[in-house]
């Protein structure tokens, strides 16, 4: 379907500013549309165009500068980006926000409207993909030369839709009209082998000849810091096969065939995280893995050799930070390229590459601590395998000269997992080939000491260090809500755009009842527009006076959506069996994708999607209690919902959540935290105080405790009422009509271990939540706290954050 042409009453030509000629300009010489004939995505693109060019100039003089100061260059490799829409980025960042509007309205475009069609590039799943979008900003605007580095997915994280409640993968065609944004760079390609054989001679020199053979080339987009101080790169890998078609096939009849290298080389990039859930799924996610290392590693070390000329001075020049266990395999590549293509003697390479990277780990869950079967990396990865033997022998020697260091402790620490199944351990490899490993949260990191690299920490006792993670705050205050950028403007000045910190002498105004009521009309504002999007886009009317109750992120039982839904169910009950209480009127807005072969993940998202439709339907309680689910939830989503929550939920199980970047997010934007002692919310707590958080639940000790000291869930179940009504509801099919066994297995996995702590919690949550009903009832109390949420979390900008990372870890400031 084509977008209708706009009915444009432009300014006369001799009343435009010279930029609205430009953009005209730029639409008939560069998109070949006269303006009389230009649909929105014309306007959309000159525009882009237009600034693009002006920021061109800023990247090629923060290329230059970084050129003639011989400075180190911060490299950043993630398998994720998830960069949202850039065009209101790069208009903020410019601050021309303003004149580019008024040149667009004297032609007759709105540029809001122009923003919204502008695609959200599906190069991220959640949290991972986000920060280093954020961290990438942050590099921008401190003025560090940096480069990421990461995969140009054609479709990326897919596109959800909801049938009858059940979550549906689609394609997410955010390439299909071409990225203006970006450059490709045919000079920058680069030659990536898999599988083969390595031979040896007697003088020690290895020679890796792969069977197959693919072309990674670079395609760039420029990050833009704040006030334009510099610009830097995102280099984002494509695939192609050296032979994309095969003419003797072709002409033989044998069509198909004969484009099968391109069809290989093209699924490299066409989807992130493909279902790893079989064979073939595995093989490809470790070929997208090295593909897109290999291709990265290559050209740092080119880089380095043109501008610097000895590759031994690598670790002074640059810094890479493996953005958790992704890029491992990285570790390895260095290793070969050093050692195959540099000459350099094995414990040379080796001390070279320990310097260089950096490795940041995100998960304390086994299964995101990737390890590969072994049979599989030494067929893809031959001379890596060999590498990994080589490194874990220097690692193991080591480790049996340390004190204490018993057989336990040597199975551990080695890269190769001997229990069951051989398999690789990138994890490890990835601490071992690193100077640093820091975690991204207090409590994160210090778990990390404890589990999952105990034995490791013990024999490098120096190594893990914490970095909590950041937000940037432009895209998260003052892009995403204007408004309350406005009114924080007003009351201690601008000059918290350029320094966080600086937001917290808002507290003063905490207390101020005429603040206090500017603040809840800017909130209120948001959430009507938030009302108005869902009544648009899904038909269902939401009341901007109710409490916004929001839990926005990936789908996983840890995050325990399920524990919502259930108290959710809970409360419904609650209303219709007494409804003389005096209830606070409250939306419950969910939204997630849950991993394609995630059973129990996607089953929640259908239960919460049948609890909607049965609330929302009884109208008993319909001025008291709605739910929704939106799909497909982006970054431009959640910039819409986010300003318009009055209440975050951040309710992981303890000591499984890293750190949570949403949770900060929200608190920037005035809404109070519900939540466990988990991740950056104990740091949250410690900074907003005690009284402005609803802190519940188990600590991660208590549930370590419970799981290793039997833990009973049946009768925590059985001894409450309103939990085990509600589980019991889920369970006999009042929301599944259609299919009473649905939910079976959900419930079985309550009563059968309950591992998340979902009954544990219960009691606690809900009570919990009763404290948020009686602060509400109090408006000038709940005002004023989220004045202390909004004042207090300035420290969690990604500006700090990154001046961590440069000061501790890279040595760039």
């Amino acid at each position: 379907m084509t977008t209708p042409a706009l009915a444009p009453s432009p300014a006369p030509a001799n009343d435009r500013s010279p930029l609205a000629e430009r953009i005209v300009d730029t639409l008939i010489h560069r998109i070949g549309k006269d303006e009389r004939a230009a649909r929105k995505h014309d306007w959309l693109e000159a525009t882009i165009l237009t600034l693009r060019d002006e920021i061109i100039d800023k990247w090629m003089a923060s290329t230059r500068a970084a050129h003639a100061a011989q400075a180190k260059r911060v490299y950043y490799l993630s398998l994720e980006f998830l960069i949202g829409r850039l065009l209101r980025d790069a208009l903020s960042n410019l601050g021309r926000n303003n004149e580019v509007g008024r040149a667009l309205a004297s032609l007759g475009i709105d540029l809001v409207e122009i923003e919204e069609i502008e695609p959200d590039a599906a190069l991220g799943n959640g949290g991972l993909g986000r920060l280093a979008a954020c961290f990438m900003e942050s590099l921008a605007t401190l003025d560090l030369p940096a480069y990421g580095y990461g995969i140009r997915y054609v479709n990326g994280m897919f596109r959800q839709r909801l049938d009858d409640g059940w979550q549906v993968e689609l394609p997410e065609n955010w390439l299909s009209h071409g990225n203006p944004w970006e450059f490709e760079r045919r000079e920058s390609a680069y030659f990536i082998g898999f599988g083969g054989e390595v031979t040896g001679n007697d003088t020690g020199i290895v020679h890796w000849k792969p069977a197959e053979a693919i072309e990674a080339i670079a395609y760039d987009t420029p990050v833009v810091g704040w006030r334009g101080k510099r610009v830097n790169t995102l280099r984002l890998w494509s695939a192609r096969a050296f032979d994309p078609i095969h003419l003797d096939a072709f002409n033989a009849g044998d069509h198909i065939g004969a484009l099968a290298g391109q069809a290989r080389a093209e699924s490299l990039v066409r989807v992130l995280y493909p279902n790893d859930s079989n064979a073939s799924g595995q093989e490809l996610r470790l070929r997208q893995e090295y593909f897109f290392s290999s291709a990265s590693i290559q050209d740092i070390v080119r880089r380095h050799v043109q501008y610097f000329g000895d590759v031994r001075t690598l670790a002074d020049k640059a810094a890479i930070q493996l953005n958790d266990t992704h890029p491992a395999v990285s570790v390895a590549e260095l290793m070969r390229l050093l050692i195959d293509q540099h000459d350099l003697g094995f414990d040379e390479a080796w001390e070279v590459t320990r310097k260089t990277f950096g490795y940041t780990n995100h998960t304390l869950l086994p299964e995101a601590l990737e390890s590969w079967p072994l049979p599989l990396f030494e067929r893809l990865l031959p001379r890596h395998m060999q590498l990994v033997y080589a490194i874990n022998a220097k690692v193991l020697r080591q480790a049996r000269k340390a004190p204490g260091v018993d057989d336990a402790a040597i199975s551990a620490i080695s890269l190769i997992d001997e229990g069951g199944e051989r398999r690789v351990r990138m994890a490890n490899l990835a601490f071992v080939g690193s100077h640093s490993v820091n975690g991204v949260a207090a409590l994160h990191t210090d778990l990390m000491k404890q589990t999952v690299f105990a034995d490791l920490h013990r024999l490098y006792p120096d190594r893990i260090n914490n970095k909590t993670n950041g937000i940037t705050p432009r895209r998260w205050l003052m892009e995403c809500n204007p408004r309350l950028t406005a009114l924080i403007r007003d009351a201690i000045g601008p000059e918290f755009c350029d320094n966080t910190a600086l937001i917290k002498g808002l507290e003063s105004f905490a207390d101020d009842s005429s603040f206090q009521e500017r603040l809840a009309e800017v909130k209120r504002s948001n959430k009507v527009a938030l009302a108005k999007y869902i009544k648009d886009s899904m038909g269902l009317r939401l009341d901007p006076d109710a409490l916004f109750d929001v839990q926005i992120k990936r789908i996983h039982e840890y995050k325990r959506q399920l524990l919502n839904i259930i108290e959710t169910v809970a409360l419904y009950d609650q209303i219709r069996s007494h409804p003389e209480r005096d209830w606070t009127p409250r939306v419950k807005l969910f939204a997630g994708k849950a991993a394609s072969s995630y059973h129990n993940a996607k089953l929640i998202i259908k239960l919460a999607n049948d609890v909607a439709r049965r609330i929302n339907g009884d109208p008993l309680v319909g001025g008291l209690l709605k739910v929704v689910f939106i799909p497909n939830y982006n970054v431009s989503l959640a910039e819409r919902i986010i300003p318009a929550a009055d209440l975050s939920e951040q309710i992981s199980t303890a000591g499984m959540e890293a750190s949570g970047t949403g949770n900060m997010k929200f608190a920037l934007n005035g809404a109070l935290t519900i939540g466990t002692l988990d991740g950056a919310n104990i740091e949250i707590k410690d900074r907003v105080g005690d009284d402005n958080i609803f802190i519940f639940g188990l600590d991660a000790d208590e549930v370590a405790a419970k799981r290793a000291n039997g833990y009973a869930p049946r009768e925590v179940i059985e001894g409450s009422r309103e939990l085990s009504q509600a589980v019991n509801a889920i369970a006999s099919g009042v929301f599944s009509p259609d299919d009473p066994q649905r939910y079976k297995g959900l419930v079985d996995g309550l009563y059968g271990g309950d591992w998340f702590m979902v009954a544990a919690d219960f009691d606690a949550y809900a009570a919990a939540q009763r404290r948020v009903d009686a602060r509400w009832a109090d408006q000038p109390a709940w005002r004023a706290s989220a004045v202390r949420n909004v004042a207090n979390v300035g420290w969690f900008s990604s500006d700090r954050t990154i001046s961590e990372y440069a000061r501790d870890i890279w040595g760039v400031m």
